[in-house]
């Protein structure tokens, strides 16, 4: 439980900023902020002892709905959890300024026996996990998101238009949104319009533990939610058309060696080469790139992005600065040099992006894999490199078969993830489309 002391300092800065509520909030299994929101005068209470959630709110699926076999539905009698709040990410809302956000743990209703589950506590585990290794890690998060008008679901401008500065501030909207996301502290660096038309990329700084989830966390559902402030749609949607530019999630992971502080990834002064220990992370990866993909992918439409030329890895591979590899390696032979993880999509849970990269990486050091050289030539044009799953259903069953990269990530997590998105191919396969209904009716 938060200590009632650092409770009551937080609840009375909160007052001096004229702060009336607080949401408790936690991250989805696709990273959508779930939350309650409480009044200043019950923050205190609530704060020391926790706030009721219902217990299963993790084992919502895509569109919400209750899912049974999850462990945590039927199972429980749909009994309670608590939220415990980390004061530490404690932020009032700039474009709602009367309201306050604080991401929370989520636990049993004894409050000390953590959800292994949550995607907050599984990447905290994992950091745990490298601390004892003796490894510090960054991390770092891009996406791409359109925005759309809410009514048309129309683009907010036509044609490709990337780095076009006529665009990239295209409208008091992106100047009002740029403004919020400063103000939240999220360390923003850049912002650009992207590939497609009415598309974007905002990138922040990396940060170390699980500060780096936590940003991009802050930073997607900021995003949302300041567009239909506005009358739009942020839409991270991995592939919103097939002939429109994907929305992808380029996961960055860096190692320090916490004793001499020296950069893991880093051969000094020889840009372009990887390190030993690098090697080894980035084999992991490679080996485990199958088990990777449901959570980096985790819906059907997040596979229609992986194809040859879309700057979208097709391809198990790795490169140095490679952008048609699935590992890119940043290896500047500075203190900046790092892994680039690109098959992610903009639908990736920013938790469990970092979280399976990351143990599949630590894999690789712990059993020391080796790595493969990398192609004389583009990555995705190389027919040696084996091609990348190609649909959720199959990245799920090679996940459940990977048993080596389930135990590192937690079975707790596995369980839950597949029975909701085997449900959910349930759905989505009994749907009728638009193409069977246009391709078939008439004629056949």
């Amino acid at each position: 439980m938060a200590k009632k002391n650092n409770v009551s300092k937080e609840a009375k800065a909160l007052r001096d900023k004229g702060v009336k509520f607080i949401r408790f909030e936690i991250p989805d299994l696709m990273g959508l902020s779930k939350s309650k929101t409480v009044p200043i005068g019950a923050f205190e209470g609530f704060a020391s002892s926790g706030l009721n959630l219902y217990g299963g709110a993790l084992g919502l699926d895509t569109a919400d709905m209750v899912i049974g076999g999850t462990g945590i539905a039927e199972e429980t009698n749909f009994a309670d959890s608590l939220l415990i709040p980390d004061l530490e990410t404690l932020k009032v809302l700039p474009w709602k300024p009367e309201t306050a956000a604080v991401i929370c743990r989520q636990t049993a209703l004894d409050g000390k026996t953590e959800y292994a589950f949550g995607p907050r506590a599984v990447l905290s585990k994992l950091i745990d996990r490298a601390a004892s290794m003796g490894l510090t890690v960054t991390s770092g998060l891009e996406y791409e998101y359109y925005i759309l008008n809410a009514e048309t679901r129309a683009p907010l401008f036509d044609g490709l238009h990337i780095f076009h500065t006529s665009h990239n501030h295209y409208g008091d909207f992106l100047d009002e949104l740029l403004g919020h996301l400063v103000d939240l502290d999220l360390g923003v660096i850049t912002h650009n319009a992207e590939y497609g038309p009415g598309q974007f990329e905002t990138n922040f700084s990396a940060s170390t533990g699980v500060g780096g989830a936590d940003k991009a966390f802050r930073y997607k559902n900021a995003i949302k939610e300041v567009a239909r402030r506005s009358g739009l749609i942020a839409s991270f949607m991995s592939k919103p058309d097939p002939n429109l530019s994907g929305c992808g999630c380029h996961v960055h992971v860096g190692l320090i060696d916490t004793k001499s502080d020296e950069n893991l990834f880093m051969v000094e002064g020889k840009p372009d080469v990887m390190s030993e220990a690098g090697g080894k992370f980035t084999a992991g990866i490679l080996h485990h790139a199958r088990a990777l993909s449901p959570f980096l992918g985790p819906t059907p439409n997040c596979y229609h992005r992986l194809k040859p030329h879309t700057f979208a890895p097709s391809r198990i591979s790795w490169g140095a600065q490679d952008r048609t590899a699935m590992v890119r390696g940043i290896l500047s032979g500075k203190r900046n040099a790092h892994i680039e993880a690109r098959s992610g999509s903009g639908m990736t849970n920013p938790y469990l992006g970092v979280a399976v990269v990351l143990a599949a990486g630590l894999l690789g050091l712990q059993n020391e894999y080796v790595l493969p050289p990398q192609s004389e030539m583009l990555a995705e044009e190389d027919t040696n490199n084996p091609l990348l799953t190609q649909s959720l259903d199959k990245a799920l069953d090679d996940l459940e078969a990977d048993t080596v990269f389930r135990e590192a990530i937690g079975d707790e997590l596995v369980n839950l993830f597949t029975t909701l998105k085997r449900a959910e191919l349930d759905r989505f396969h009994s749907h009728v489309t638009d193409w069977e209904i246009n391709e078939y009716q008439e004629h056949y």
